[in-house]
Formats: C-alpha cells, structure tokens, sequence
C-alpha cells in the first residue's frame, strides 16, 4: 500500500516525496521497484530522490544495491540524544579519570571529524588536553577507530582511506571490545577508547582516556581496557533510560 494513504503533506512537493521515500525504507531495504510502489510515485521521480539523498547520505545501499536509510541518518538521531549523553558524561569521566589518573574524554562522530562533547582534564602534572569542542581526526587514535569499527561495509572502507590503523586493526577492536593507540594520533600520546551504543545498539560515541605513553605504557590496553569499557557501558545504560 502506498505511503500517501497515512500521509500528511507539507505543500511543498519535493520534501513531501522525499519524505515518503525515506518513511518507506523505515520497513528496511527496498528496490527501486518497491519504493515506486510503496510511495506511489512515478519511477524516474523515486530514482531522481533516491540518488539525491544518497549523495547527502540519507540513503544508502546495501550489499544486494537495494536502498537503505543512510549514515546521516544515524549520525543525527546520535545528535538528538546528544543532551542525554552529554548530562550523562560528566560523572562518568570524573570516575574514570580518577581511576586511571588520566585525561577522559568522549567523542561523537560530526561528519569526517570526532569532536570532542566532554572531558575531565587531569588536574596536575603532564597530560593531554582536549577541550569541549575540540575537532579530531577520523584517521587516527583509538576514539576514531571506535567509531569506524562497527560502521556498515562501505563507510568502514572510506573510513579505513589514508587512515593511520588497519582493517585488522578494526576487527581486533570488534573483537575485544576497545582500542587502543600509541603515538598514532600525536607522538608521545597513547590512548584507551570504548563504544558508547544508543538505544538499538549503534554506536553513537567513544570514551577514552589519553596521556603519555611514559605513564600508560606501550601496551595501555592491558592496564586501563577494563575501566574504560566498563565507563563506556555505565554512559551506554544512562543512555538507554533517559530515552526509555
């Protein structure tokens, strides 16, 4: 049944039809023939949307080219529980930071960059310090390689172009759970990162906690994995009740 018949129209056409397209892949991948017919809209009209959306990632494909909901999607559904993650964040990092005795930070993907949304700064000696707010590579650091790791084939390989760590790398991180990296974003600075999911399990956001590598040594993983990961489930539970 077409789309139209539980539809309410704006009056302005061209986001009316895209709209429709977008509600129908709501019910998963769809052919170009099945949104033709789920939309009731003429075939080179869907196909003209269908590839203007894709090339602003509203709409993907998927590995049989049917069409899929897209990353910008996710990346603005993680922007919408932004605040939840954010007023979660600050006694989180405050006890992991105490833990370790390290700079935390979280990081949320905004396009090709992690920005940095919250931190608890180490208060004295030598650290590395990230400002709220502070833009990041995707190319480099564990934080990055968290937030590339569990992406869909297609994004995992434009994420993996020019990028200081490997596909093996990326499965060693879904495998364990976290990463971990040594001098690859900056020299001298190592760090430990956790996935923080959302409510249907998508990764929305990376906890770390960086320094130097005199302190977290050539192996941090092995000393902090276990606080870190358990930071990053204790930020993915606030998650989950505040937007139950």
């Amino acid at each position: 049944m077409p789309v139209e018949s539980s539809f309410s129209p704006s009056g302005v056409g061209v986001i009316d039809k895209a709209s429709l397209i977008l509600d129908a892949l709501e019910a998963g991948p769809a052919s170009l023939a099945d949104l033709v017919e789920a939309t009731g809209l003429a075939r080179p009209t869907v196909h003209r949307l269908a590839v203007a959306l894709a090339h602003h990632r509203f709409v993907g494909r998927d590995v049989q080219g049917r069409f899929v909901l897209g990353s910008r999607v996710v990346e603005l559904a993680s922007a919408a529980g932004e605040d939840r993650l954010i007023s979660a964040s600050a006694p989180v990092l405050l006890q992991l930071r105490d833990a370790t005795g390290e700079s935390s930070q979280v990081f949320r993907r905004q396009g090709e960059w992690r920005v940095c949304v919250a931190s608890a700064e180490r208060p004295i000696g030598l650290r590395d310090t990230i400002p709220v707010g502070t833009q990041l590579s995707m190319k480099a650091g564990s934080a990055a390689q968290v937030l590339i790791a569990w992406e869909d084939h297609a994004r995992l390989i434009e994420g993996l172009a020019h990028a200081r760590f490997s596909a093996t790398t990326l499965a060693g991180v879904r495998r364990r759970g976290w990463a971990q990296s040594i001098g690859e974003r900056e020299p001298g600075i190592a760090s430990v990162s956790a996935p923080v999911r959302g409510p249907s399990g998508r990764v929305i956001a990376a906890v770390s906690i960086s320094g130097p590598i005199e302190r977290l040594s050539k192996q941090p993983g092995q000393k902090h994995a276990e606080v870190v990961v358990q930071a990053a489930r204790q930020l993915t539970e606030a998650v989950r009740v505040s937007a139950a």
